[in-house]
Formats: structure tokens, C-alpha cells, sequence
């Protein structure tokens, strides 16, 4: 029989005011060549956007469960720095940087021990279910200012 902790899914978790999720380059996130294909770094950073919003306390789920809004990407600037390759461990650093009415704008890291692979910003507007902004809940905008780079 697995250990419980064994069958608890990872969490990432805040050192300061910084998210930290840590993962591994596996094969499927790599092209022919072992290095990872550049969208990829996309869905490294919405795994590590998603667990740093549900580590600040902010339960989407819920709220979608009741017809309510969601955060969606509305803009993402990347710069690729260097390559990840097969096997490497990483980290995604994320930083809130500015908490708006209807969104949110998070500095984004990849990271290989001290090496910066990638930089981003990614602004995450709240949408209603009919698709169009809305102002976030305050108590997630207390919640993300909290956290804030500039707090």
C-alpha cells in the first residue's frame, strides 16, 4: 500500500511574496531533439499560475461551480532566454505585479537552478460566464495584494 503523502498531488508553495512550482522536463514536453518545445513553457507557467492562485486561498472552482467568472489569459509576453532539456528540473517563479478591478498582472520565471530560461508576463483577466470582464471579489483582490511585489 502507497503512502498518503505518495498519493497527494505536489503543490508548489510561496517563499516571501514568490510562488515557487517545481517540476521535471519529462519526453512528452520535448521535441525530437530532447529540448522542450517552446509552448510548453506556456503550460509550465499555467500550472504554476493556477497553483499559486489556489495557494493564496482563491478557490475558482467553487465559484465557477456557481455560474460565477474565471480568470483567462488576455495577454502573454515571453522571452526565451535559453533551452530546457530533457531530464532538467525547473522552477517557475511567479510574482504578482499589479492587481487591477478585473485582472491580474504576474511576473513569470522559468528557471533551471540560477539560470533564467524564460521571462513573461502574463495579465489574467477575471471574465464572467458570458465571457466579459468583471470586477475580481474583493476579498481575491486583498488576497492578491497581499502578495504583491509592490505590498
Amino acid at each position: 500500500m502507497a503512502s498518503p503523502a505518495l498519493d497527494t498531488p505536489y503543490r508548489g508553495g510561496f517563499i516571501g511574496s514568490e510562488h515557487h512550482f517545481a517540476l521535471t522536463v519529462y519526453f512528452e514536453d520535448t521535441d525530437t531533439a530532447g529540448v522542450v518545445y517552446y509552448a510548453n513553457y506556456l503550460k509550465f507557467m499555467e500550472r504554476a499560475r493556477s497553483d499559486m492562485i489556489r495557494a493564496v486561498g482563491v478557490d475558482q472552482r467553487q465559484v465557477l461551480e456557481r455560474g460565477g467568472g474565471a480568470y483567462y489569459v488576455a495577454e502573454a509576453n515571453i522571452r526565451y532566454v535559453r533551452s530546457a532539456k530533457l531530464g532538467d528540473d525547473l522552477v517557475v517563479v511567479s510574482n504578482v505585479e499589479q492587481v487591477r478591478a478585473a485582472s491580474v498582472v504576474i511576473q513569470q520565471r522559468v528557471i533551471r537552478g540560477e539560470e533564467l530560461l524564460t521571462d513573461a508576463k502574463v495579465t489574467a483577466a477575471f471574465l464572467d460566464a458570458n465571457g466579459r470582464p468583471q470586477r475580481q471579489p474583493q476579498k481575491w483582490v486583498e488576497k492578491f495584494r497581499n502578495i504583491a511585489r509592490s505590498a
